[in-house]
């Protein structure tokens, strides 16, 4: 049979389907990534109306008190001195199933933080993890298929899974935590949250430093197994952090930083903007900044939690983005879905409309006039909607220089052009992981793993049980031993 040519849906051949093109291997993502875009911005149009991903949440509002000023990394005004109190909607999620799925999956959690600031909303979009699966976003609308149910039969399918790790092992690490006894939180309170993407910080002098964002739960850490999680309500999480709040048992985390310069990026080891990888602790210590509660339930679950849109691209001055290919492609990819699923005027809805004045020439389209914030909450009535203009003495808007951000740095003299990362060592961090594990927990990690992969073929099998070799020998012969065990 003639092999059939990869197209665009224009039907233009496809060159490469793994990697995105960036300047330089470490660099950011380039704007003409457009068969990049059209995965994406497809991707984000495939359900009506619930969310591709992370459909199943739960939201809550609160504060986060800063304990320790940043000042010298950054000027976002909410981080500068001890005692600040900025308010905060949360949303918990799962990320695989709809609507109708289980607050008990097995699969990685939302953790997404709205911050309320003075200068505008800066929201941070993370998981329960510090890792994902992938390093570049031109494979995230296949991986979510094959996560998601068989399009024959409606079913979970963890062949397909695997089949998608087999062929991927840059999800090997976050694979190893997902399989772990972690891998089925107990709650939303009982879990950490993550920033996960490397985000940035520039101060007052112009410097930028690299940050990582911790939130470490002062409840503990606890899970349920795959067959605890059976026996458990399919709304508990929402029932536990409802009744919680309810109760005045308000949920509280450690918010902690990592933070590295630009000069150690240049020469460190890791790359620092691979979302598959951490920063270790012993190089770049976590300090903590701040307390994150959570102490007030929503009213209206529709009107508040089904409609928040968190977007990486809600940032402020101080706070910006990294080469991070991942976050790159959220930083377009968010803010589409939410103006396909929710309309262009997203943030004119409550919940997601900034607390403070908000200034711009964006006009009409659905729910337009929504919020006071926005101009008058009249569609800015008869105010002239173009810039530049010769308004603004009396008022009308205008960019401000000084909040601009500094140059975003390349790390390498590169050409621009996909760069093919299959040889990176996608297996050091998932074996020092294992071994860190104690004995009750390796396995389980390898007995969830071998309820999934034994449904595999002999060839996504083998393949896995390479990468675990690759990553310790005692886990892939743990791996081989438990499919023995199910066939």
């Amino acid at each position: 049979m003639t092999m059939k040519t990869l197209s665009t849906s224009a039907g233009a051949p496809v060159a490469d389907d793994n990697n995105s093109i960036s300047a330089g291997e470490r660099g950011p993502l380039t704007y003409d990534n457009h068969y990049l875009f059209e995965k994406l911005a497809h991707f984000n149009r495939e359900r009506i109306p619930e969310r591709v991903v992370h459909a199943r949440g739960t939201g809550a509002y609160g504060n986060f008190t800063v304990s320790k000023g940043m000042k010298d990394y950054t000027i976002a005004r909410f981080l500068q001195q001890p005692g600040q109190k900025t308010e905060v909607f949360v949303r918990f999620s799962t990320v695989g199933g709809g609507q109708d799925s289980s607050d008990y999956a097995r699969d990685p959690r939302g953790f997404a933080v709205k911050f309320y600031t003075e200068q505008g909303n800066f929201d941070l979009v993370g998981n329960n993890t510090p890792v994902f699966f992938l390093s570049d976003p031109i494979k995230f609308p296949d991986f979510v298929h094959s996560q998601k149910k068989n399009p024959r039969t409606n079913l979970p399918d963890p062949a397909a899974m695997f089949e998608f790790w087999a062929n991927h092992p840059q999800s090997l690490h976050q694979m190893t935590i997902l399989m772990s006894d972690r891998g089925i939180p107990y709650s939303y309170r009982h879990m950490h949250g993550f920033s996960s993407h490397t985000l940035s910080f520039w101060n007052s002098k112009g410097e930028r430093y690299w940050v990582k964002w911790h939130f470490k739960s002062n409840q503990g850490i606890k899970t349920v197994t795959n067959a605890e999680a059976a026996a458990m309500p399919s709304f508990g999480a929402q029932q536990d952090l409802v009744d919680a709040i309810d109760r005045g048992d308000f949920p509280s985390w450690a918010v902690k930083v990592q933070i590295m310069s630009e000069a150690q990026a240049r020469t460190y080891h890791i790359n620092p903007f691979d979302l598959t990888k951490i920063w270790p602790h012993g190089d770049f210590p976590l300090i903590e900044i701040g307390a994150l509660e959570l102490n007030r339930n929503v009213k209206n679950y529709f009107a508040e939690t089904e409609q928040a849109a968190f977007a990486p691209s809600n940032l402020v001055p101080g706070i910006g983005a990294s080469p991070d290919k991942m976050l790159q492609a959220r930083l377009l990819a968010y803010q589409d879905a939410h103006r396909y699923r929710v309309g262009v005027n997203a943030n004119q809805i409550p919940v997601n409309a900034p607390k403070c004045p908000v200034n711009h020439y964006q006009r009409d389209g659905a729910m337009a006039g929504m919020c006071p914030a926005h101009g008058g909450g009249n569609n800015q009535d008869d105010g002239v909607n173009f810039y530049p203009n010769d308004r603004t003495a009396q008022g009308a808007p205008a960019p401000d220089a000084a909040t601009g951000a500094p140059p975003l740095p390349l790390l390498e003299d590169a050409w621009v052009k996909a760069y093919d990362t299959s040889e990176a060592d996608h297996y050091t961090q998932a074996g020092d992981l294992y071994r860190l594990m104690s004995e009750d927990q390796k396995n389980q990690l390898t007995g969830n793993i071998a309820d999934g992969l034994a449904q595999a073929s002999p060839s996504i099998q083998e393949r896995m049980l390479g990468q675990f070799t690759k990553a310790d020998t005692d886990y892939a012969m743990r791996v081989k031993k438990a499919i023995g065990q199910r066939t």
